[in-house]
């Protein structure tokens, strides 16, 4: 009964070794295609929209009320 669990996770750890790779792939190319797509965009148009992004959202203080 041990021989056969071994055996099965052994198939198990070659099938994940083999597969794991190959399902890396999209992803690993994805985020190379981000990478370039950020780069090449400016540093400073990047600072711009996040300033434009934080002035736009930042909460505004409510002034006090007075009774």
């Amino acid at each position: 009964m041990i021989r056969i669990a071994l055996w099965v996770l052994a198939a198990l750890y070659l099938l994940l070794v083999g597969l794991w790779p190959a399902a890396l792939a999209p992803v690993a190319l994805a985020l190379s295609g981000a990478t370039t797509l950020i780069a090449a965009v400016p540093g400073v148009v990047w600072v711009a929209a996040g300033v434009i992004a934080w002035l736009k959202h930042k909460s505004t203080p409510t002034p006090a009320k007075t009774a």
